[in-house]
């Protein structure tokens, strides 16, 4: 199977795919290879992947690609503490339909998410209350992001602190004035 076809395969399998990365010196990544897949085998189609098969696959989820396609989708990047990852995509998709994905242990949460002038920003942000996590809006048309915070909002006192933190180093406000922050 060629590079680009693992690649594909994976982002149009339309099923849940888990992929764990070992690395190490390379009788140890044979021996803990061999263990993994005898041990989760069991539970589904287990695949190592070729060395650069694997790399192909890795970069492809660090640039996000899953999500290249479709220009149209507004892109979340959410932060999350990690076993709260998949209870916050199922409160997002439950309400508004899309396509995530998880790394880093579920800690960050890739969202795809049908094009609203609202960036279903009230959705998204409503599902993190719980987790304490952030998301930011990576990819959305220039009216959308002109209206729909980019960043997660502060709480009071946070944002209180930046705007002295800004306002002691910028005084004149002439450094990216509200690109951070409304009004900071």
């Amino acid at each position: 199977m060629a590079t680009a076809s693992a690649v594909g395969a994976v982002a149009t399998s339309g099923a849940a795919v888990t992929a764990l990365r070992v690395e190490g010196f390379g009788a140890s990544v044979d021996y803990r290879c061999r263990a993994l897949v005898g041990l989760l085998g069991q539970y589904g189609a287990v695949r190592e992947l070729a060395a650069a098969e694997s790399a192909t696959l890795w970069r492809e989820i660090r640039d996000v690609r899953f999500f290249a396609g479709d220009a149209g989708a507004q892109v979340w990047r959410l932060s999350v503490p990690p076993a709260s990852g998949a209870a916050v995509v199922h409160a997002i998709v439950s309400a508004c339909p899309g396509r995530a994905y998880l790394d880093w242990g579920g800690g960050l949460v890739w969202l795809a998410l049908p094009a609203t002038p609202d960036a279903a920003h009230q959705t998204v942000r409503g599902a993190l209350a719980a987790s304490g996590g952030h998301a930011t809006l990576i990819r959305a048309d220039a009216a959308v992001r002109r209206t729909v915070p980019v960043f997660q909002p502060q709480p009071a006192a946070l944002a209180a602190l930046t705007q002295r933190v800004k306002a002691s180093f910028d005084p004149k406000c002439v450094l990216n004035p509200g690109r951070m922050v409304a009004g900071v």
